[in-house]
């Protein structure tokens, strides 16, 4: 297959205890693609709403027992692979964005080195989505605006990451008929997310855990989000499962890869020591 799978969480994230990062490596090879990367969550913050739910808060993994654990498996399996085929598996992070935590997630990156690091929002304005709370007075179009908006805000705020994770995970769990965030409804928020991600040479993800059936909804891919990004500079496109055990590494990637190749794009993107490479579509 050629491709990574960027976006995957072992038994070292807090809602990762269906797999190990042993179990998910060996599927993701199984199934034919170059290399996974383990990026666990980290969240400063976690709302009141969902911490009742919880043991641990905030949801802060161990990264040095993460990245000790990728390294055993990498020489217990991959290190000297027959042939020519090469697996590598790529320590990461899923760093939580979030206005009132800048300090501590700027200093906790700084303390580590990952091979890539995302940058997503969970929880917003003291809400958890998968609960319900955020849309709770609000329309579809002010829900998913302002979702967009605050990943705008905060990953410029940040700057040190490579990978903005899934846009579209408020569309997730919303209850409108509206289950796709399409460009056309929110352009000028759209062209300023990509005009920076292009211009500093970082990735937008595709994240295949959107487009799957929720409770009867299924969001959509809008295949004019990728041709815009394009068309602003982008060149960077990442694929992520986010996947929480194993069988679902790699989801959907084969469609989702003709979807990249329709919009324009040439390659896939993903990060090693926090340096870009990319694979070629034809791969």
């Amino acid at each position: 297959m050629g491709f990574f799978d960027n976006h995957n969480h072992s038994q070292f994230s807090f809602d990762g205890k269906k797999t190990t990062v042993e179990e998910s490596a060996a599927a993701a090879f199984a199934k034919g693609l170059d290399g996974i990367c383990f990026t666990d969550h980290c969240d400063f913050y976690v709302p009141p709403m969902k911490a009742q739910f919880e043991h641990l808060v905030p949801e802060v993994f161990d990264v040095e027992s993460q990245q000790a654990e990728i390294d055993r498996v990498n020489a217990a399996s991959y290190a000297a692979l027959p042939g020519s085929r090469r697996f590598r598996i790529l320590k990461g992070i899923e760093i939580g964005l979030q206005k009132n935590c800048r300090e501590q997630i700027r200093e906790h990156l700084g303390k580590y080195r990952f091979d890539q690091v995302i940058a997503s929002v969970h929880y917003i304005d003291g809400t958890d989505p998968f609960y319900g709370g955020y849309y709770e007075g609000k329309d579809w179009k002010e829900a998913y605006g302002h979702y967009l908006e605050t990943i705008y805000e905060e990953m410029t705020w940040l700057g040190d990451f490579d990978i903005v994770g899934h846009y579209d995970y408020v569309a997730r769990y919303a209850p409108y008929p509206q289950a796709s965030i399409f460009y056309r409804d929110f352009s000028d928020i759209f062209d300023a997310m990509f005009k920076y991600l292009a211009q500093e040479g970082k990735a937008l993800e595709i994240n295949t855990k959107t487009y799957k059936d929720y409770h009867g909804r299924t969001p959509e891919m809008d295949i004019a989000v990728l041709r815009r990004f394009r068309e602003l500079g982008g060149e960077a496109v990442s694929l992520g499962s986010d996947s929480h055990d194993a069988q679902r590494t790699g989801d959907n990637f084969l469609h989702f890869a003709d979807v990249v190749r329709s919009a324009g794009f040439r390659y896939l993107a993903h990060f090693e020591s926090r340096q870009l490479r990319m694979t070629p579509l034809s791969c």
